[in-house]
Parts: C-alpha cells; sequence; structure tokens
C-alpha cells in the first residue's frame, strides 16, 4: 500500500501543473490508499466521473490520472487509467492531436503527434514526463508547440503508460528510434527535447550518442550521484523509490551504472537548459553540482523550493518555452513576447513572497 501522506504530499506539482485547482479540497476527504469512498483512487476518480458526465473530458481524464497515481498497482489504477485515456480520446477528437504508434524492437511505443509533414518538414520537438506521468499530462500543449514552430510528438519514459520499452541502462535508446521513425515527416537533423525528471536522464544520455538532438530542456534530472550515492539513496522518497522498483524490477541502490560519466557530460556539444530546485528531496546537490562543472553551455533556472518547484508553476511553464526557442536559435518575435510574459510571471512570484 503506498503512504497516502506521502502521495499528498508529492501530488502537488503534477495537479498544479495539470491545472486542477481544487485538488486540496479532494485530499482532505481522503484517509486511505486503495478503492472505495475516503480513499485515494476512489475520490480521485469518483470527481472524474462527476466531470465526464458533465462533459468536462479533459479535466475528467486528468483526475483518472491522477486516480492512477504514481503507477497502475491493481484492479482499481488500471480502470482509472483505462477511463483517463477515453477521457482524453473524447477531447481530442477535432483538436490537431493524432496518434501515433512506433516499433522498438519489437515493443510498441505509443505517442501522441502534431506537426509531422512530408512536405514541410518542421524541427522536431519530443516531449516526455518523469517517472510518475503519463503522455496524456502533456498531450494538450501539442497545438501550442505546434505554433511555436515544431514537430512534437509527446510520449513516456520506457515502462510507463504505453511506452512497452523496459526501463534499463539501455532504453535511451527509443529515443533514436523515435526519430528514425519520423525522419521523412520532419527535420530530424535538428531535434530538441523537453524532459522531464528521469526522461531528463535519457534524454542527457541518448544525445551523447545521437547527433540529431541540439538540444536537452529538463528539470529536476538525475545526473550522476543520484544513482551511486548510497547515503543519499536511504533518504529518497519512498514513492521515488517504490515507483523505480516498479518500473526497473531493480533496487535503487542497483542501478550504479546508470550515471552519466562526467566526460561524457563535458563533450556535449549542445545547450542543456536545466530547472532546478535547491530543496530538491529527489535530486542530490552534486548532481547539480557536477552539471555546473562539466556542461560547457549550460542554461541554470534555481529555485528555492522542493522536486519540481512547486510553488514556480506559471513561471516555470514560460522558461522552458523561452528556453527551447533561445536554444533552437530562430529569430523569433514570439522568443520576445514568451521572455516578456517569463519575467512579468516571476516579478508577480517575488511580489507573492516578499514579507507583508
Amino acid at each position: 500500500m503506498n503512504s497516502v501522506e506521502e502521495l499528498k504530499q508529492y501530488v502537488g506539482v503534477h495537479a498544479k501543473g495539470l491545472e486542477i485547482t481544487d485538488y486540496q479540497r479532494l485530499l482532505d476527504r481522503i484517509a486511505t490508499d486503495g478503492d472505495g469512498p475516503g480513499s485515494w483512487t476512489g475520490e480521485w476518480t469518483a470527481e472524474g466521473d462527476r466531470l465526464h458526465d458533465s462533459g468536462q473530458h479533459l479535466q475528467a481524464s486528468r483526475h483518472y490520472l491522477m486516480a492512477r497515481f504514481p503507477f497502475v498497482d491493481g484492479a482499481a489504477r488500471q480502470e482509472a487509467y483505462e477511463k483517463s485515456l477515453s477521457a482524453f480520446e473524447l477531447w481530442r477528437t477535432g483538436q490537431d492531436i493524432h496518434r501515433m504508434d512506433i516499433d522498438v524492437a519489437g515493443r510498441q511505443v505509443g505517442c501522441w503527434q502534431t506537426g509531422l509533414s512530408a512536405t514541410r518538414r518542421r524541427p522536431v520537438l519530443v516531449i516526455m514526463g518523469g517517472h510518475l506521468t503519463l503522455k496524456e499530462q502533456w498531450a494538450p500543449a501539442l497545438p501550442v508547440f505546434a505554433r511555436l514552430g515544431f514537430a512534437t510528438i509527446v510520449t513516456e519514459l520506457p515502462g510507463v503508460g504505453e511506452n512497452e520499452v523496459p526501463y534499463d541502462a539501455g532504453s535511451w535508446r527509443f529515443l533514436s528510434a523515435i526519430l528514425d521513425a519520423v525522419a521523412d515527416r520532419a527535420d530530424v537533423a535538428r531535434s530538441y527535447t523537453l524532459a522531464m525528471s528521469f526522461s531528463g536522464h535519457q534524454a542527457l544520455r541518448c544525445a551523447m550518442e545521437d547527433p540529431r538532438i541540439r538540444g536537452v530542456v529538463t528539470a529536476g534530472a538525475p545526473i550522476a550521484e543520484f544513482f551511486t550515492d548510497s547515503a543519499w539513496q536511504k533518504d529518497l522518497p519512498r514513492v521515488t523509490v517504490e515507483t523505480l522498483t516498479h518500473l526497473t524490477g531493480l533496487d535503487v541502490a542497483e542501478l550504479g551504472d546508470w550515471a552519466l560519466p562526467p566526460e561524457r557530460l563535458a563533450a556535449l556539444d549542445i545547450p542543456v537548459a536545466y530547472l532546478a530546485s535547491l530543496r530538491d528531496e529527489v535530486i542530490p546537490p552534486a548532481d547539480l553540482r557536477l552539471l555546473r562543472q562539466r556542461v560547457r553551455d549550460l542554461r541554470l533556472l534555481e529555485h528555492d523550493d522542493v522536486h519540481g518547484s512547486p510553488g514556480h508553476t506559471e513561471e516555470n511553464k514560460l522558461w522552458l518555452a523561452l528556453s527551447l526557442l533561445r536554444i533552437r536559435g530562430d529569430r523569433d518575435p514570439r522568443t520576445f513576447m514568451i521572455g516578456l510574459m517569463y519575467r512579468m510571471a516571476r516579478a508577480r512570484a517575488r511580489l507573492r513572497r516578499r514579507p507583508a
């Protein structure tokens, strides 16, 4: 059974990212894990059902996603996950969001995409969430990135959702397989990743081998010490440890060879934009120090916050988009506008934090 108190602690950043504004009301009703009234899956699912019945399919899908959080561990969470997919499918009908399934060495990788075209081949953006998030959480943003000039693909970390690729030390290769699959419909020589948390680790590892990846934008990604520091691992949140074990079949202490070598980081000839939380309880401070020491072109945003920086959701979204546009390097008036919006959001956040 999951620790309900820990789930409540870590769900906030995901709920805010999904624009679920009433999540505290739901959390107050939850006392147990599992199914039924007063349980994690039961309360989130019931709210999803209410929204679905009222025709609010996107919000219903988002609540069902929270019902299966952190991963499917039984019938109740499996049903919630299936409901989330069905509700999302109802919402996306008529949207510029299209299904794409890719075969990777006999394993299926489910994706959503927009902007792929054999006649207008745009730069590629691959978006992935972390070990706790699903592609349907990011897919509603696809039209936004299309307007910014990207052929955009949203998928999941190996082992999560509809990504059947096993999550292991070599699973980063599936990113190259995605680029291979769309090479006739996009400018894959200019590929970028927006990869959160553990997906950021995969993106960086792939960029060390695949020169088509010309920039990595990430937040709270493990780099090296996360995988090798046994003292740090002892104090990791239970939800992190148990989810990684569920996905990999290994204890976190057995992931030492996943650490990114310092010399390979130093050899990267691409920009890396990294959003860091200075009170991160998942990513050790040594990983941020290693990035500072080794990555040649590091664009860094730091917040005095916990993992995912839930207190800075608005400015984080804008900074991530701004970083992508700056890394792409095109002269684009939208870069100026998003930069202005980011500075305004940051100013508002500072005002809110200013003592009365």
